[in-house]
């Protein structure tokens, strides 16, 4: 099956902190993995999409608070091939992280807390690096947090801890969002999505942002973006909500959410979904 659609450019229309300022062009090659661990044939994928056994990997685990953040991430990249696989863990020394990020071909942003990973690059002052080398052709990839912030609108995952019960129903403004990087323009990102039931999180999302699609991606599985095509990898799957051309209700904060007309694909290994003409 193939699904067509045509993704414009991210227009944001609500009142928060998330704007577009950062938001380079179309991304063509994003490996953007659900959480539940990264298959080898996710890591193959990733290496043959930047330059295979040469490319040089720079790993970004400040979405986690483990004192051995991103030791496993680095040696996956190692063991499955890469030259040289970097853990970019202290960025105290701006310097020295510009010029990773400048060699880098493979950026990968670990799982954790993508609240923690967004203010980490922002106090470094490292998010128009990384779009730009994004925007230059270098692939960039993440898991669970790591994927969550791939888009503009980012949600943070603090709905159900701040009592707004986003994953019981479907309200206006229950699922909380910030600024991601958005290296996926015209899309929101979700994680771990079937394991964790995290569809009403995600639909009321795209209710609230009706211009962006929804992606949810479950456990070890990818959906890898190549050239305006996103492919389907993994065990798992992928759920598209698109809303765009819905009939969407109007609702004040907190209201039941109402639309007519959603459409809603559900994708697994292999499949293909095309992002743009």
């Amino acid at each position: 099956m193939k699904t067509s659609h045509c993704i414009p450019a991210l227009a944001l229309a609500f009142s928060s902190c998330v704007t577009t300022s950062t938001v380079p062009p179309v991304r063509t090659e994003l490996v953007i993995v659900g959480g539940g661990g990264t298959t080898p044939p996710i890591v193959a994928r990733a290496l043959e999409l930047a330059r295979g056994r040469e490319s040089y990997v720079v790993v970004l685990p400040q979405a986690s608070e483990s004192e051995q953040r991103g030791v496993e991430s680095t040696q996956m990249w190692k063991d499955a091939g890469a030259s040289e696989a970097v853990n970019l863990d202290d960025l105290s020394d701006r310097e020295r992280a510009l010029a990773e990020l400048e060699r880098a071909d493979l950026i990968w942003f670990g799982g954790g807390d993508q609240k923690l990973l967004m203010e980490a690059l922002r106090q470094a002052d490292l998010i128009e690096t990384i779009s730009r080398r994004a925007s230059r052709g270098v692939v960039c990839g993440g898991t669970s947090a790591g994927a969550a912030v791939m888009s503009a609108v980012m949600i943070t995952g603090e709905g159900t801890d701040k009592g707004t019960d986003e994953l019981k129903k479907i309200a206006a403004g229950a699922t909380l969002v910030s600024q991601g990087l958005g290296l996926l323009p015209g899309a929101i990102v979700d994680q771990h999505f079937l394991a964790r039931q995290r569809n009403n999180r995600l639909l009321g999302a795209v209710l609230d942002h009706p211009e962006l699609i929804g992606v949810g991606i479950d456990e070890r599985t990818a959906f890898i973006v190549v050239d305006g095509r996103a492919e389907v990898l993994g065990e798992g799957g992928v759920v598209v909500y698109d809303a765009r051309r819905a009939a969407v209700e109007r609702s004040e904060p907190g209201q039941r959410s109402a639309a007519r007309g959603i459409e809603m694909h559900v994708l697994r290994s292999g499949m293909v979904y095309e992002l743009g003409d």
